[in-house]
């Protein structure tokens, strides 16, 4: 009879104002996260325009994908640090620095006089950004109550979708209005450090971190490196080879969609001789990201109905479907922002594993470390991505056949399924 009640019970019964903070700061964190990403994305042409000596403007594609990908070579590092830090001196205290980092070091963006000092910039950006995501996470999956976590962490990762759509909709707005529209959208960016002020005043340390530190304390454990007690234990070994290939298909997917889809949109939207032919591009980024709402809200729901090996098999399998469907769309301009939105829903929505399924995994004192290691440490592989991207649309014969060949990589996923520990109605452990 009991259990009966408990299926009954609606899943956000029992949040409490504490519960719903940390899901605003987090939320908050992350969305603003999105923004900067988003931010660099959309202005980096304008702003090397500017930048560049007027010799090297006509390299503006190599220059663009440095700046991207060393920015996220810094987040790669970032989140590595940040993570192991989280577990040795607190979440909330982490997430504190590193959100007044990233919005330091965006406001001294706009200041940016040469590419040099744009890409110095961006580099201290990116390793305050990665620092950011594995400590929010783990904050709200050790605060939140068991039967609403992954929900939860779904709302909390859909965060990053609403900021890089609130930067794709306000460069849409102030693109043109002037040369330096690009620092605006720096200048913007500075916003984040006042959501500082809500997390100290308001925002509670992990009680779960802070009982499992103590108990090593009272029981005179030595407190082992904690990235080498992953690697020691022969379980969390495991656990750790096996998603940093989920993790790898993740962002080498990603990359056949997000770099190339306004570059496929503006030529479909040119054929078919539609009116300004080069905003259907930037519309194409817009559908996409609110997709990637959609698709991290409904996570959540799926994770708890079906499973966490289910919710990977369906990211995987909708992403290895979504991407020849989307590169040789054989439609118009207008139903393309459907397919763009569909595809949205997988490919970056599909990112929510990271954040339901990780912190499932690992225990209170390694955890951060843990889920910071997954998500970031194929970044300092796939930030050459951006760089190289180029080179691949010559190498396979276009902008469609590049993003085919590079979709494949949603077949690491499905491989991997056999591999996954189930975590659904498990608790998290201590």
């Amino acid at each position: 009879m009991a259990e009966v009640e408990t299926r009954r019970t609606p899943w956000y019964a029992g949040l409490n104002r504490n519960h719903r903070r940390v899901l605003y700061a987090t939320f908050a964190g992350w969305a603003f996260d999105g923004y900067e990403t988003q931010a660099l994305v959309v202005v980096v042409a304008p702003a090397l325009a500017q930048l560049l000596p007027a010799d090297q403007r006509g390299s503006i594609g190599f220059y663009s994908g440095l700046a991207i990908g060393l920015t996220l070579l810094g987040w790669g590092i970032g989140g590595l640090v940040g993570g192991v830090l989280a577990d040795y001196v607190g979440r909330r205290r982490v997430m504190l620095f590193a959100i007044v980092g990233y919005a330091l070091f965006t406001g001294l963006t706009a200041l940016s006089t040469s590419f040099e000092m744009l890409i110095a910039f961006r580099i201290l950006t990116g390793i305050a950004m990665g620092s950011e995501w594995a400590t929010g996470t783990v904050l709200l999956q050790e605060t939140w109550p068991d039967r609403a976590r992954a929900k939860g962490a779904g709302f909390m990762q859909s965060g990053f979708g609403f900021g890089t759509l609130l930067a794709a909709l306000i460069w849409f707005l102030i693109q043109g209005s002037s040369p330096g529209a690009w620092r605006w959208m720096f200048v913007i960016g500075i916003a984040p450090a006042f959501l500082v002020l809500y997390i100290r005043r308001r925002l509670e340390e992990s009680r779960r971190w802070q009982d499992a530190v103590a108990a090593e304390k009272q029981a005179h454990e030595k407190r082992t490196f904690t990235l080498h007690r992953l690697f020691a234990d022969p379980v969390s070994r495991r656990r750790v080879l096996v998603l940093l290939v989920l993790s790898l298909g993740t962002i080498i997917g990603w990359y056949a969609v997000s770099a190339f889809l306004p570059q496929f949109a503006v030529p479909l939207a040119r054929a078919s001789g539609v009116a300004h032919p080069e905003s259907w591009g930037a519309l194409a980024v817009v559908f996409y990201n609110v997709g990637a709402i959609l698709g991290y809200i409904a996570s959540g729901f799926v994770a708890d109905a079906l499973g966490r090996r289910w919710l990977v098999a369906i990211i995987f399998g909708g992403s290895l479907v979504m991407t020849p469907i989307t590169y040789l769309w054989w439609g118009g301009p207008v139903a393309f922002q459907v397919v763009a939105l569909v595809n949205g829903a997988f490919t970056l929505g599909g990112f929510a594993w990271f954040a339901i399924y990780l912190p499932e995994l690992f225990g209170s004192t390694v955890r951060s470390t843990a889920t910071g290691f997954v998500f970031n440490a194929t970044r300092l592989i796939a930030w050459i991505g951006p760089i190289v991207s180029g080179s691949l649309i010559a190498t396979f014969g276009g902008v469609s056949r590049a993003a085919l060949y590079m979709g494949t990589a949603y077949l690491l996923g499905l491989v991997m399924l056999p591999f996954l520990h189930e975590t659904k109605d498990e608790p998290l452990p201590p």
